[in-house]
């Protein structure tokens, strides 16, 4: 299967991950990230059974896994949390964009060009215009201060998929491992940090279906793709995603489509076709 297949699975299941935030949002953030993550992990526990080599990375690999599974969700939870869920969903995919400006600066003997500088203006006019249209000017401080670990998100999933491609190799079903160790640590921040809280058989639906899909074969997947691919095409087929993710959560939350979010789509996901272009 050609890395553009993974990628654009990924990409279909990553559709989904703003809408189950949303939905699972009145739960505590580490709570949340820690039993996604976990049951994301699930898949892979057959075959370390099978095989203990499955799970071993050295201890920088495992760092840089618990830094792009744990700290990219934690974040976008927030963000989701704080700020309305459209726009910082969209600030949130300004990660693809970083991963093609970023890719000559984290990945040796790949250059910088002048129109990556462009493109790079484009996307962040484009949260800017996400950011500023938010609330019609009527949110509090507080759902502005939401799109702070929003952009901080983008930031580590983009370097994370980046610094893959700089550590020694390791198998995919490592991912898991990454996954595991993440969500227990994010389990061990909500028992010392968070209240304890009791889940609803809806809770527990939705957390099993973000677990399984976006927090779990999604990753395994993009794994596979960035192994494969060029980082830069992967980025820029990633903007697919804030399309489907954005007129997901339009009809889960049932916001009106306004200009402004128009707006701020189009420049992001521009930015990412001229940063493609810029060879």
């Amino acid at each position: 299967m050609p890395s553009t297949a993974y990628a654009l699975i990924a990409i279909a299941l990553w559709t989904t991950l703003a809408s189950l935030g949303t939905a699972l949002s009145h739960l505590p953030p580490f709570l949340l990230t820690g039993l996604a993550l976990i049951i994301g992990s699930v898949p892979s526990w057959p075959l370390v059974l099978r095989d203990r080599a499955a799970w071993k990375v050295p201890p920088r690999t495992l760092a840089l896994g618990i830094y792009g599974l744990f700290g990219y969700h934690f974040l976008l939870f927030i963000a989701l949390r704080y700020a309305p869920p459209v726009e910082a969903n969209l600030v949130n995919y300004l990660w693809p964009l970083l991963m093609v400006v970023l890719a000559p600066v984290l990945l040796p003997g790949v250059s910088l060009r002048p129109l990556h500088l462009v493109a790079g203006l484009l996307g962040f006019a484009g949260a800017a215009a996400a950011i500023l249209g938010a609330g019609g000017g009527t949110m509090s401080f507080d759902g502005y201060r939401g799109f702070l670990p929003a952009l901080a998100s983008a930031f580590v999933w983009a370097s994370y998929s980046l610094w893959t491609k700089r550590v020694p190799a390791f198998p995919t079903s490592a991912i898991g491992l990454f996954g595991l160790v993440s969500g227990a640590l994010s389990l061990v921040c909500h028992a010392v940090l968070e209240p304890s809280v009791a889940l609803s058989g809806r809770d527990w639906l939705l957390l099993v279906l973000c677990g399984l899909g976006p927090l779990g074969a999604a990753f395994f997947v993009w794994d596979m793709a960035l192994k494969r691919g060029d980082a830069r095409q992967i980025g820029i087929l990633s903007y697919l995603t804030p399309l489907g993710s954005t007129a997901l959560l339009l009809l889960v939350t049932g916001r009106p489509l306004t200009w402004t979010i128009v707006l701020a789509a189009w420049l992001i996901i521009s930015a990412a076709v001229m940063g493609t272009r810029a060879r």
